[in-house]
């Protein structure tokens, strides 16, 4: 794969960054530096990771940055909830977020288990043994 931008998990998450940039701006202006920002930064973090780890070239590496991505993704999850909660969104854009970070995380568990199965050693053949004459 030529770019990170061809990667499926990376439109999504990028998507997602940008539904998350949309739902804060009716934030409090005085959560600005709070909530606003946090969730925000964890947000633009999972596209990050994901492109700075493709950019290696490792898939050690790459493997590394998708579980910080997963990390920063697993944040968001969590600060859209309380945003909900703290009446920042209404439930039905909660909803519509949610589910889009759902689906982000389903498909970057589904990338990690097909990265992390490169990094397995090939499981050898068993040797045949020649019988005893």
């Amino acid at each position: 794969m030529a770019s990170y931008e061809e990667l499926l998990i990376w439109r999504k998450a990028h998507a997602l960054v940008l539904a998350v940039y949309e739902l804060t701006q009716a934030f409090p202006v005085h959560e600005r530096y709070a909530v606003t920002d946090q969730l925000q930064r964890a947000a633009v973090s999972v596209p990050a990771n994901i492109a700075e780890g493709h950019a290696v070239g490792s898939d050690g590496v790459f493997n590394r940055h998708l579980a910080i991505a997963q990390g920063s993704l697993a944040e968001v999850r969590y600060l859209l909830l309380l945003s909900r909660d703290l009446k920042y969104v209404s439930e039905s854009a909660y909803q519509v977020v949610s589910a889009q970070a759902a689906e982000v995380s389903r498909v970057l568990t589904s990338f990690r288990k097909q990265v992390e199965a490169r990094l397995r050693p090939a499981t050898p053949t068993p040797a045949v043994s020649e019988p005893d004459l």
